[in-house]
């Protein structure tokens, strides 16, 4: 069979439903190839079911952190009724209700493995065996196939049967004990999560301290909140192999200062690849296997013409599933410009550059505390050359956050432009501190005048009064 799609989109997870949804917005027929659930790795192994994991544990944190209400709570967690939620979060993963408005739109689904083969072409393997479809782009193809897990290649690792975040965000049981292997966002938000669903965690991590990408006291107040969790970290160590002698028996896993421990399940959280080996990209020029290379309208670099993009985690911008959501938005205006032939607007901040993946990343680490950050922190704005004021403030001294948990523990940090002056960085850590960071992300990409700034007035008594304070200290 042969079709003809102004935009073929492959991957209909949640950056591939965006580009569709735009570009269908924009009148242009588009087609919509996925080779497993249709809403993708968010959906169903990622944020949405980590997030259903994790949501339990902090409510019952926020109610044992104030008296009176402390009193009232007691015992664990019900682990069942936790994984029932999940359940029910991802749909107990059938995906009929993303089909139903992939099809509400107006896109066509086709189901199986699509490939490049050549300019603006894409083959389609059904999944059922139903043969291939030759699908043909008049005006764009967007890749948006995300990325993998990666499990490194150790001795052993392959008999042992470890978990990815797949199984740790899916599995249907508590293990007795649960290694984690990896420091970043994973590997804390599972360690936190089983921990508090009942398992005994290990931690191991090669660095000194969790989070490296964040500022050094986000990670430093993680690990104490996973630390005080019951959370065993241990820190400056790698995992040199692993083992497991039966199918129902424990793994071995060996260090490299010589130590082992035994678990019942090992997660690795030790990074991601991107989901491009089996797509064709030899046919357009491009190598398999590699992230693709995008300008900041998210075109693939190194091919010719303006019909391919990619879109997501695929490009390595900024891997997180709102981050590729916005790149979606930027994505399918740029498309539907050059569809009609209208100018396409590459100044930053315009309607079709991605400015933000550059300028005002954000991210929000789950755990107990929360972590969140946008834009630079204090070395990459140092390391970029950039002539900054770093003003740090105890978020725990702000009355709003004093009435929320009694102890309350917290920091705040915002990076300061001194030649432009405005805002180009924030890191909140505290219980409920990520509901802090769209404020200042909103400072950011609105690049407002600190002078400006100091007229927005935080209700009081909330945690927002802590810009209050930080400008405070910055005015002097």
């Amino acid at each position: 069979m042969s079709d003809t799609y102004d935009v073929i989109v492959i991957g209909a997870g949640p950056v591939g439903e965006n580009v569709a949804d735009r570009t269908r917005a924009a009148g242009l027929t588009t087609a919509v190839v996925e080779s497993e659930l249709v809403g993708g790795e968010c959906s169903y192994w990622a944020c949405i079911p980590s997030k259903a994991l994790l949501r339990p544990p902090a409510a019952l944190a926020a109610a044992r952190a104030v008296a009176g209400s402390r009193e009232a709570v007691g015992g664990r967690l019900d682990a069942a009724a936790v994984l029932a939620r999940r359940d029910s979060f991802v749909s107990d993963w059938q995906d009929d209700g993303q089909v139903a408005w992939i099809e509400s739109i107006g896109a066509e689904l086709i189901r199986g493995h699509g490939r490049l083969d050549g300019p603006r072409t894409v083959t389609v393997e059904a999944r059922d065996g139903g043969g291939t479809r030759r699908l043909t782009a008049r005006h764009a193809v967007a890749v948006c196939t995300g990325s993998a897990a990666v499990v490194p290649d150790l001795p052993g690792v392959a008999g042992a049967r470890p978990w990815t975040s797949r199984e740790a965000t899916s599995a249907g049981s508590v293990p007795d004990r649960l290694a984690v292997v990896g420091g970043g966002v994973v590997g804390v938000e599972m360690a936190a999560a089983w921990s508090a669903l009942g398992s005994e965690v290990t931690l191991l991590m090669r660095g000194e301290r969790p989070l490296p990408r964040m500022e050094p006291f986000a990670g430093e107040l993680v690990a104490e909140g996973l630390a005080a969790a019951g959370v065993d970290i241990r820190a400056g160590v790698s995992v040199t192999g692993v083992s497991r002698a039966d199918s129902s028996g424990p793994v071995t896993v060996s260090l490299d200062n010589g130590d082992r421990l035994d678990a019942d399940e090992i997660l690795f959280a030790t990074g991601r690849a991107p989901r491009t080996a089996d797509l064709g990209l030899e046919t357009v020029g491009l190598e398999p296997g590699a992230w693709l290379e995008v300008d900041d309208s998210l075109r693939v670099r190194g091919v010719e013409g303006d019909w391919l993009y990619a879109v997501g985690d695929a490009n390595h911008r900024a891997p997180l599933t709102h981050q590729g959501k916005y790149q979606a938005r930027v994505a399918g205006a740029v498309i539907a410009a050059r569809a009609q032939g209208a100018p396409v607007d590459g100044t930053p901040w315009g309607p079709h550059t991605a400015t933000a993946d550059v300028a005002a990343v954000t991210q929000v680490v789950f755990t107990e505390p929360e972590a969140a950050s946008v834009g630079l922190t204090a070395r990459e704005a140092e390391e970029a050359g950039r002539r900054t004021r770093v003003v740090d403030y105890e978020l725990g001294d702000v009355s709003g956050a004093a009435l929320y948990a009694d102890g309350y523990r917290g920091r705040a940090r915002m990076v300061v432009d001194l030649d432009r002056g405005h805002l180009i960085g924030a890191t909140f850590v505290g219980p409920h501190a990520g509901e802090l960071l769209h404020a200042a992300t909103i400072a950011v990409t609105g690049e407002v005048p600190i002078d400006r700034l100091w007229h927005a007035v935080p209700s009081f008594p909330t945690m927002s009064e802590i810009w209050l304070r930080l400008l405070e200290t910055y005015r002097g």
